[in-house]
């Protein structure tokens, strides 16, 4: 820590003079959510998910012919990694201290029982994949030297079958168990990484493939019956992404050629005859069954929102998890018969509703920029603009807690899917290479004057704010543009990329060398000229910073760094920081900080 002592934000008490209004919007966050719940290939019976029933995010086994619900992991700052093995026998799930991200797996029976460390031999690191067979196990692990894959078979020790100082990791094991298909950035991007497959009998590479540069290649899994070394993958040869088949053994291939806009991604039918896929076009979701065999797209009748997953079973039915703006999430099942009915649904009260978002198609300077837009009514709001993470991700319409208390608050909220949001095409995704931060704030800039040309937006009342990537381009962009924002709101964000990128994981530091075209060391200025510490002495809105004390993604120097400088000109700010990594899983802090930002930008607006 610095010696500097920065002004605390403080923490209101409640947010509205009006009881049932400051019950509802803390109902949203306390009740209870859960995620699609897993199931192992050959015991679909038992199952696991993730749920913050307990006010904190824990994994729970669902054995499926019992009824029985289990929570597996009870951790002071939660628990969301986890996975069955194929044979349902066991769950891993990831230890880590306090949110760093860095440690190893944990193995215990599905029944419940003592834990012990699932493969004892490989050092502790950042996850990087990991595939549970019957009789096979590979776990990927990252650190600052590099990328290790480890693999073990039956009761013999993990031998290590793969090293490199790139960013890489596990992908899929085959049904048989004997191949082994990994990501690599060996080539230098880890934004497109390259595939390879293993023999698990000796280490052996079966085959490579590599789309070339600019076009990355993901594996999704293989083929699931016994001896389908078919594996699926995600490609983006045409500017999107897109599917295919490849089988590695032969070198062959089939390309899935499907009329549907935006960007698809799949997985199996448990009887390898079909694909369930999950298309998303303009920030929601359908779902199709494609048919191998007559090469026929259906599309599945789900209703209108965003799908965060979805899941073939083996009688046919469909399982998805799905919510929308306006209504709280739930656990669907489409049979095989076309009935549709809710799964499952978290214990409890269900959250108020909010909301629904419409649709903004704003012309940027890269071309058309989608923003969702969430509205108490009324015109000239204060409006936040609420930026995503990532960048590589989007807004969509789904259900937030988070969205809807500003809504209550009063304020429009606009969340902007930029440049670099995933979605839209690979060049869309990609414009920001080179020039991240300064390209996402320009499409930024276009839907805020947008926002005000329409009577939406008080041109005076414009907050700026996001979470990770969201920070940062909060931060660089009151710095950039001061003359737009009336305050700044910067969750766990990236304040001074040169000592951010010094302290950060090594996957981070491999995809910033990617973004940006090399390392601090090799293009100095162009890092300067992206980090938010640049602009400081320009600053005028006053900033909200909030900072995880054991964060490896925008670590707490870099933060300092910037909050030092702030403290020397005298800028109106307030920090809070709170212990645990990027973002907390604990239902309370993640209260305690939506108050603390709302209650910062109403101050921030009446000074």
């Amino acid at each position: 820590m610095t010696g500097t002592a920065h002004p605390q934000a403080p923490v209101p008490g409640q947010l509205f003079d009006d009881a049932s209004a400051e019950s509802r919007w803390r109902a949203r966050f306390t009740a209870a959510r859960m995620s699609l719940p897993d199931w192992a290939e050959h015991a679909p019976a038992r199952s696991l998910y993730v749920s913050n029933a307990s006010g904190v995010w824990e994994l729970y086994a669902w054995d499926r012919e019992t009824g029985e619900h289990r929570k597996v992991t009870d951790r002071p700052n939660g628990t969301i990694h986890g996975a069955l093995s194929a044979d349902g026998e066991s769950i891993w799930w990831f230890n880590d201290t306090d949110g760093d991200e860095f440690g190893h797996w944990i193995r215990e029976p599905f029944t419940g029982g003592a834990g012990t460390p699932a493969v004892p031999e490989a050092a502790d690191g950042y996850p990087g994949g990991l595939a549970i067979g019957r009789n096979t196990r590979a776990v990927g692990v990252s650190t600052d030297e590099g990328s290790t894959v480890w693999l073990a078979t039956g009761t013999d020790p993990a031998r290590v079958i793969y090293r490199h100082e790139t960013d890489a990791g596990v992908s899929a094991l085959s049904e048989d168990e004997t191949l082994l298909a990994i990501g690599h950035s060996e080539h230098g991007d880890n934004r497109h990484p390259a595939l390879r497959v293993y023999s698990v009998a000796d280490g052996s590479v079966v085959a490579e493939k590599s789309d070339g540069p600019g076009k990355g290649l993901e594996a999704i899994a293989f083929g699931p019956t016994e001896g389908d070394n078919r594996l699926l993958v995600v490609h983006e040869r045409r500017g999107r992404e897109e599917l295919l088949v490849w089988d590695p053994v032969r070198d062959a291939e089939t390309e899935i050629l499907l009329d549907l806009p935006g960007e698809v991604v799949a997985d199996w039918y448990p009887d390898g005859s079909a694909l369930l896929i999950l298309h998303t076009h303009e920030s929601r979701n359908t779902v199709h069954r494609f048919d191998l065999r007559t090469m026929r797209l259906t599309a599945l009748d789900t209703p209108k929102g965003t799908i965060g997953s979805a899941s073939a079973r083996p009688d046919g039915s469909v399982e998805y998890s799905w919510s929308a703006a306006s209504t709280p999430g739930k656990i669907r099942t489409l049979g095989a018969d076309g009935a549709e009915r809710v799964l499952l649904e978290p214990p409890g009260p269900i959250a108020p509703e909010s909301v629904p978002v419409t649709d903004a198609f704003v012309a940027g300077p890269g071309g058309t920029v989608h923003a969702l837009v969430a509205s108490p009514g009324g015109e000239r709001l204060p409006t936040v603009f609420s930026v995503h993470g990532g960048p590589h991700a989007s807004d969509e319409d789904r259900f937030s807690a988070y969205r809807a208390a500003w809504v209550d608050a009063g304020f429009a909220v606009v969340e902007v899917n930029y440049r670099g949001s995933t979605g839209y095409g690979s060049t869309w995704r990609d414009a920001i290479e080179g020039r991240p931060g300064l390209t996402e704030l320009e499409d930024i800039a276009a839907v805020m004057d947008w926002a005000v040309q329409t009577g939406l937006a008080d041109p005076r009342r414009c907050v700026l704010g996001g979470a990770s990537w969201g920070g940062y381009l909060t931060l660089l962009g009151i710095g950039t543009q001061p003359e737009r924002w009336a305050a700044g709101l910067a969750v766990v964000p990236v304040a001074d990329y040169l000592a951010a990128y010094a302290d950060e994981m090594e996957q981070l530091r491999a995809f910033d060398r990617a973004l940006f075209g090399g390392s601090p060391e090799e293009l100095p200025e162009l890092y300067a000229r992206c980090s938010p510490l640049t602009y400081v002495d320009q600053v005028r809105a006053p900033a909200l910073v909030i900072a995880g004390e054991n964060d490896p993604r925008c670590p707490i120097r870099q933060i300092e760094n910037y909050l030092d400088r702030l403290a020397e000109r005298g800028s109106p700010y307030e920090v809070y920081r709170y212990d645990a990594g990027h973002g907390s899983l604990v239902v309370a802090e993640t209260i305690k900080q939506t108050a603390i930002e709302i209650d910062f930008a109403r101050r921030a607006l009446a000074e």
